[in-house]
């Protein structure tokens, strides 16, 4: 039995679990369906077969899960947080004993490759053991002196909170929002992406195994228009943590505004990867290609336009095709793979039609640009070159594995090219000239920089965006920011004079 055989048979193991089982809704301690019944199929974007049937969650559905929220919190907010790091520990060490399964779920849920997927798993964990060993400082805050009064600052968790995760790497971004959450002492209430919902009901099926209290983690599956609009409109519901599409975070901004809702957003990118002629140009195009065409280019993180000095552009371009060529397209749990199948076909013909756009705009396909295999949502990592900054596929987050070459002729011009979106999640600059890195870093217009490398997370460091790319921060204590309140105590330490304002 070959690799891609072996794994796709343990796969099959776990989707016929939960296949049979169905995927419930967790509420207060409790898998149960949707109030009125209703369900809906999951599809793998694999051969596009059913996976499972899932519970439909609707308004009343997210109801009953806030209400669990709000009872459960109380006692959650008032654990010690030494106890809260157990407990999140615990979660942390099912997380890695599950991981293979986890990995291997997601894979036939989303079409991630396995490669990246593993890795995914295993970050969740990741997650989860961070933001644990901050639970007991949490609160900690700050003392000050001033003449007759002291004042103490302190953050305390804000109360239950709603948090709306995408499809494209479901388990990870899912732990990476509701572990600060748990930690700091918020309750939760997860609504999942309905395109890729599977992982969500492995989490909450350890959460339980981990000893969670009933309704600390609470997960409603649905649809944006229905379950997602109830939990961003709940007055239940404190602050709202949302990954997902710009678009999407102003219609939950709109939703949440009557009940003044915090809101965090980390939305989409279209993100410049600026090469100077100093550069490594190996290391670079090695870069480049990694960060177009892992994941599928389903990431919002993807350098999706390559900004390239044109003393080197026909070299470097040269170079990203033949290292493009030898990506392998294929089945997710085939170990070679780099780029498997698309979320769902409404997301191929999406990613299709941006192809068709380009060329009609008079972009040049320099590779790829097809439907790949007979099944499933493939499509073939493509280049285009010719581009022009005003182009829609220059200007528009597509999403998928399309990468965009636009050249520049010196640092002002490309530091525009760069800044002339909507977005401004990251940026990528080359160059072995470190006053130019720095310079043209404080110029790029986003919320994150990576000099002469691919996006490589380091936690206690703030992610997030600029413009349209999103609010907030998540990352160390940016992330108890959004979930927790502030508040200050002053104490009056001499008899000062009161101001008399009559008799």
């Amino acid at each position: 039995m070959n690799a891609l055989s072996e794994n796709l048979a343990k796969a099959e193991a776990h989707l016929d679990r939960i296949l049979g089982n169905g995927v419930m809704n967790l509420v207060g301690g409790e898998r149960i369906p949707a109030i009125d019944g209703t369900s809906f199929e999951t599809l793998s974007p694999v051969d596009l077969r059913p996976i499972a049937k899932v519970a439909h969650g609707k308004a009343a559905d997210i109801d009953r899960a806030a209400r669990a929220a709000r009872s459960a919190f109380p006692e959650w907010a008032a654990m010690k947080g030494t106890t809260r790091r157990a407990l999140l520990h615990r979660l942390a060490n099912r997380i890695e004993e599950r991981a293979d399964e986890i990995a291997l779920v997601e894979c036939m849920d989303t079409g991630q490759a396995l490669r990246f997927m593993s890795k995914a798993a295993l970050r969740g964990a990741e997650n989860f053991r961070f933001f644990a060993d901050r639970a007991p400082e949490a609160r900690d805050g700050t003392v000050t002196r001033t003449e007759g009064q002291v004042n103490m600052t302190s953050r305390f968790p804000i109360g239950p909170v709603g948090v709306i995760t995408p499809w494209n790497t479901p388990f990870m971004l899912s732990t990476w929002k509701i572990a600060p959450a748990l930690a700091a002492g918020c309750t939760v209430v997860h609504k999942p992406a309905e395109l890729s919902p599977l992982t969500a009901s492995l989490l909450a099926e350890i959460s339980e195994e981990s000893g969670l209290p009933p309704g600390v983690l609470n997960v409603v599956n649905g649809f944006g228009e229905d379950a997602g609009a109830a939990l961003t409109e709940h007055p239940e519901i404190r602050a709202i943590g949302f990954v997902g599409e710009s678009g999407t975070g102003s219609q939950i901004m709109r939703q949440g505004a009557d009940t003044l809702k915090r809101v965090h957003f980390e939305l989409g990118g279209k993100n410049p990867v600026v090469v100077f002629a100093d550069a490594d140009i190996e290391r670079a195009a090695d870069a480049v290609v990694f960060m177009i065409f892992s994941l599928n280019g389903e990431r919002c993180t993807s350098s999706s336009r390559l900004i390239v000095d044109r003393r080197i552009h026909d070299d470097f371009v040269e170079l990203v095709k033949r290292k493009s060529r030898g990506i392998k397209v294929g089945h997710p749990l085939d170990p070679e793979t780099v780029v498997g199948p698309l979320i769902d076909p409404g997301h191929q013909r999406k990613v299709l039609d941006y192809i068709e756009i380009g060329k009609g705009e008079g972009a040049r396909l320099a590779l790829g640009g097809k439907v790949a295999g007979d099944a499933g949502c493939y499509v073939e990592p493509t280049l285009f070159v010719d581009a022009r900054p005003e182009m829609r596929i220059a200007r528009e987050e597509i999403f998928g594995p399309v990468l965009t070459v636009i050249p520049f002729d010196d640092e002002g011009e490309a530091l525009d090219l760069a800044n002339d979106v909507a977005y401004g999640l990251s940026g990528y600059v080359w160059t072995s000239d470190v006053t130019r890195a720095f310079r043209f870093s404080e110029n790029l217009d986003v919320g994150m920089v990576w000099v002469n490398s691919e996006n490589v997370r380091h936690l206690p460091t703030p992610f997030g965006g600029t413009k349209a790319s999103g609010i907030g921060r998540d990352g160390g204590d940016w992330s108890f920011d959004f979930y927790m309140e502030t508040r200050n105590v002053a104490f009056a330490t001499s008899a000062h004079r009161i101001p008399k304002l009559g008799g």
